[in-house]
């Protein structure tokens, strides 16, 4: 009984140790740049500039289809699989477009890369490019992100942005902020791009 006890003592305690490595390494890691422009009750307004991402195309229409196909196809990119073999710092969110025609996968590329001096992928569905600086609203939330969580946060800042009389366009879209083996304090967002140009 005693030895039970003790061995379940040392899981829970490198348990631990190793959910505050995860916290602390993925909030040292770089973030994608943004400046917040207006703060609402449910909902804030953001700048984003310009930046480079690695994206791949999906017939996936959910969450789990898309991150399950989608990922390994942008870490191995990253992580070796390009015409360099260079291994390419991982960076956060990662930005998911799920929707019905076609869904997309992206990785952020750390801020000292760009179109010109970024390796080749290795596999032809890793596409390389530059996004335009955009206005967006923005809903957080926690925990592990799913499809209905996604749902009804999406409907939730779209009510919210309604109510203000902002205007929107194109398809909302989940940012998720962690890895999938942290436990705790885990970031999740639904975003989408906003017509009115804030000050």
């Amino acid at each position: 009984m005693k030895i039970a006890i003790i061995i379940a003592i040392i899981v829970i305690v490198i348990l631990i140790v190793f959910q505050t490595y995860t916290t602390m390494a993925s909030e040292k890691s770089e973030t994608q740049p943004y400046k917040v422009v207006r703060i609402e009750k449910e909902f804030e307004i953001r700048f984003y500039p310009s930046t480079t991402m690695a994206t791949i195309a999906s017939s996936a229409k959910t969450y789990k289809e898309l991150g399950s196909s989608g990922f390994n196809k942008l870490a191995g990119y990253i992580f070796g699989g390009n015409k360099e073999k260079k291994q390419i710092a991982m960076t956060s969110p990662v930005h998911m477009n799920i929707n019905d025609s076609m869904s997309t996968m992206s990785f952020v590329m750390p801020s000292n890369y760009d179109k010109n001096n970024l390796p080749l992928p290795n596999n032809s569905e890793v596409k390389i490019e530059t996004t335009r600086d955009e206005y967006v609203a923005a809903i957080r939330f926690g925990g592990f992100a799913s499809d209905k969580d996604i749902k009804e946060n999406k409907e939730k800042l779209e009510n919210a942005l309604k109510a203000k009389s902002i205007s929107y366009y194109g398809h909302f879209r989940y940012l998720g902020y962690n890895p999938p083996y942290q436990l705790f304090g885990r970031r999740n967002e639904v975003i989408v791009a906003i017509n009115r140009t804030l000050k």
